[in-house]
């Protein structure tokens, strides 16, 4: 699928780079031209620091932007930072989309539409742009940013679960939502009290929550994005929006780990999590987002929890395809097989598709053709592990069609 495969060879290869792929988890990219400062900015989980003399380009995912992207743009291989932007505008945000997002190789996305502080494609938009009229793309509907909508639409704190719980049933049926998304990584962390709050603590959260000085940022990205609505961050409201989660009975998408400087990376090791998955265990699938540095600790939950599975999507482009096989090792150190999905977690720039799916598919071809070469994998079992994860994990979870 992709224009610049692995350059192994072999059944393994050829398996992983024909597979059409599912995008478990990613965002829309942008319907204008970025300038080089907001390009910059979309590259890293930092801020931009111009003063500093310091530029977004001189970091892996930088150098792999260069290294990787330049040539669908006919560029050579590491063409300097301001020729990648200048050609970039020359040709136009959807002939760059168009042809990125095509070379990913991905006929499935499951996207995230609730954090969108730049106009964005929208799922259909991006199932569009691979050029195949059997792509698909669904909506996944982020908890925090309908809970936000009804507090700035007024609603009195003891009304506030009821309406709540109603507003997320009518998003994921106007939607046709497959998924729900929460961010309690950037609000509170996983380290709170695992049990479902009271209706009187959810009353007395609400009232806090919407008195005067409640207001602030909202969504994750949150150190680039100011928004007038009430920022859903009281623990209590936190809890109460996972458990609704569970209620509303769909699988359940938790960015975990890796994010920008709004998270507390200690706070959101998803271990944290281990006795609200006991306490919901035989409910909902639970899905880990990202992970690093905690991959291994995810792997750890989707080994003794049945509910729990995981990606490293958001990782792997900032790792770029020289390091991607050694997180993708790490994440199946002791993960079976039918709990690891791709996802590319690309926003903004459709670079993220592409290096998504092209360190994807060269970190698991190298990793699972060293197994088959090793003996420790049998050519088949090999063959089998990269649908799963590229693909069948992900329909199965969601429903989706095969």
């Amino acid at each position: 699928m992709s224009s610049s495969p692995p350059s192994a060879s072999g059944p393994v290869h050829e398996t992983v780079a024909g597979l059409f792929l599912v995008d478990h988890h990613c965002h829309g990219v942008l319907t204008t031209d970025p300038s080089p400062e907001e390009f910059q900015s979309l590259i890293t989980e930092g801020d931009v620091w111009p003063a500093s003399g310091i530029t977004s380009f001189d970091s892996p995912v930088g150098v792999a932007i260069r290294r990787h992207c330049a040539p669908l743009l006919d560029l050579p291989r590491h063409a300097p930072a301001m020729e990648y932007l200048a050609r970039r505008a020359q040709l136009g945000w959807r002939e760059v989309n168009r042809r990125f997002i095509a070379d990913a190789g991905t006929d499935v996305f499951c996207v995230d539409t609730g954090y969108t502080p730049d106009r964005l494609t929208t799922p259909s938009e991006l199932a569009a742009a691979t050029g195949r009229p059997a792509a698909a793309a669904y909506d996944v509907v982020r908890l925090e940013a309908v809970a936000e909508a009804v507090a700035a639409e007024g609603v009195e704190p003891d009304e506030y679960a009821s309406v709540f719980v109603a507003a997320a049933r009518r998003a994921i049926a106007t939607r046709g939502a497959v998924a729900v998304k929460s961010v309690a990584a950037y609000r509170t962390g996983f380290d709170v009290d695992p049990s479902r709050p009271s209706d009187a603590d959810v009353t007395e959260a609400v009232r806090r929550w919407l008195a005067p000085a409640g207001t602030g940022r909202s969504g994750d990205g949150a150190a680039k994005e100011n928004h007038p609505r009430p920022r859903l961050n009281d623990p209590v409201l936190v809890r109460h929006l996972l458990w609704t989660a569970v209620d509303l009975g769909l699988p359940l998408q938790l960015h975990t780990g890796l994010g920008d400087n709004d998270i507390r990376m200690h706070r959101v090791d998803p271990t944290h999590l281990t006795d609200w998955l006991h306490l919901t265990s035989g409910t909902i699938a639970v899905l880990l987002l990202h992970c690093w540095p905690y991959q291994r600790q995810a792997a750890y939950l989707a080994t003794v929890f049945e509910q729990v599975y995981l990606d490293v999507g958001l990782t792997l482009h900032h790792v770029g395809p020289a390091r991607a096989r050694a997180i993708l090792e790490e994440a199946l150190e002791i993960t079976p097989f039918r709990k690891l999905l791709y996802s590319s977690d690309a926003y903004g720039l459709a670079e993220f598709y592409r290096l998504g799916a092209l360190a994807y598919r060269r970190g698991l071809t190298e990793l699972l053709q060293d197994r088959v070469d090793a003996d420790e994998l049998s050519l088949p079992d090999a063959q089998r592990i990269a649908v799963w994860t590229g693909r069948d994990n992900a329909c199965r979870v969601y429903g989706l069609p095969r």
